[in-house]
């Protein structure tokens, strides 16, 4: 009985990956993009059981690739700042290739390929970039601390 049921869930994820892996390549970086996916969960047995499971994402920003050494993940940027020198700090979503359920266009190049491979370059560098202390961003303090 197990076996059976593992295999339909087997096929079922193989023909959902590949509809999801044809969707992906599709893109190129730089377009807005639309993905479904399911997140993990977290509750307690007495939360809803089965019905708790299934956590329903949507997702949109500019496709920047599809990365990651072990599993792979649909890299969306959200939010860019720009700094000199074509560097930007970015506000990303990973979200893996495995939770993916769909994917869809919604512009072709929304950002030129140029930008969009700077936005890569910028998500690859991580925190080994080094900006000069007048072009960071500072921190806000708009209250001292009570007390």
């Amino acid at each position: 009985m197990f076996l059976k049921w593992f295999l339909a869930l087997a096929f079922e994820w193989s023909a959902l990956n590949k509809k999801v892996l044809k969707q992906i390549k599709s893109l190129t970086p730089g377009d807005l993009i639309f993905v479904s996916w399911f997140d993990a969960s977290i509750g307690k047995s007495l939360s809803g059981g089965l019905r708790g499971i299934d956590i329903a994402v949507s997702s949109w920003g500019v496709f920047i690739g599809l990365l990651g050494e072990r599993n792979k993940h649909v890299i969306l940027a959200q939010n860019n700042f720009r700094y000199a020198n074509g560097l930007y700090d970015i506000d990303y979503t990973a979200i893996p290739l495995s939770w993916t359920v769909g994917v869809k266009m919604i512009e072709k190049q929304h950002v030129s390929g140029e930008e969009a491979k700077q936005l890569l370059n910028s998500f690859l560098m991580g925190g080994r970039r080094t900006l000069p202390k007048r072009t960071r961003q500072q921190k806000v303090k708009n209250h001292e601390r009570l007390g």
